[in-house]
């Protein structure tokens, strides 16, 4: 927490808006690791999934939330994504986050398969402790969209303090290099444009260094 003191007072300012939200719509360059997840027989979103969630650990900010009037550091979080169910309805896979990359796509694949049998809408956070619904960091992706921007639905913009990141269709296959359109959204008071370069940045540099393994 030594680091967020020095910009408490932007987070003092920022928490007085309506709406204190940052949206970011950004197409990343990434390291191209489809070949690399064929190869292995890795699935590409859960291989993607496993580098995003150990960048965002890299980045203190996304880490931040607010609880009971005070700013706290989350330790950890749960993995988690959207799926369509069989009845094409938005679901939610929840799962308990692993640093292990095999543990962590198991246990992602799992939940997903849960989520997508499931016709009652699951992992809502209802189950939750308030501290425990502070450990998450909210993901989606779109496949089937070149997507260029998103609108979340927002219960109370004052109090949205997790981080959302979206994603959608990939690039064609095409050298060593891909691309893919995210949207990101956080609490202005703890995130700003720079942190999220830094995030996709952290990002680029665990694929390639995942790939290389």
């Amino acid at each position: 927490m030594d680091k967020f003191e020095f910009r408490r007072d932007r987070y003092e300012s920022f928490r007085q808006y309506a709406n204190p939200l940052l949206n970011l719509s950004v197409v990343a360059r990434l390291p191209e690791f489809r070949h690399f997840c064929k190869e292995r027989q890795l699935p590409p979103f859960h291989f993607l999934l496993y580098c995003l969630y150990m960048s965002v650990k890299d980045v203190d900010n996304f880490l931040y939330r607010e609880f009971e009037g005070e700013v706290i550091k989350i330790d950890d979080f749960y993995g988690g994504y959207t799926v369509l169910n069989l009845d094409n309805n938005l679901n939610y896979a929840r799962f308990d986050m692993s640093n292990d990359r095999a543990e962590f796509i198991s246990r992602s694949l799992a939940a997903g398969v849960v989520a997508r049998a499931t016709r009652e809408f699951i992992n809502t956070g209802r189950d939750l402790t308030p501290r425990e619904q502070k450990n998450n960091v909210y993901t989606t992706c779109m496949p089937w969209l070149d997507m260029r921007a998103i609108e979340h639905p927002i219960y109370e913009y004052k109090t949205a303090d997790i981080p959302l990141i979206a994603w959608g269709r990939y690039s064609e296959l095409d050298g060593d290099t891909m691309t893919v359109p995210f949207c990101i959204q956080a609490h202005h008071g703890f995130v700003d444009g720079y942190h999220v370069h830094l995030l996709l940045q952290r990002l680029g540099e665990r694929i390639a260094l995942e790939t290389s393994l």
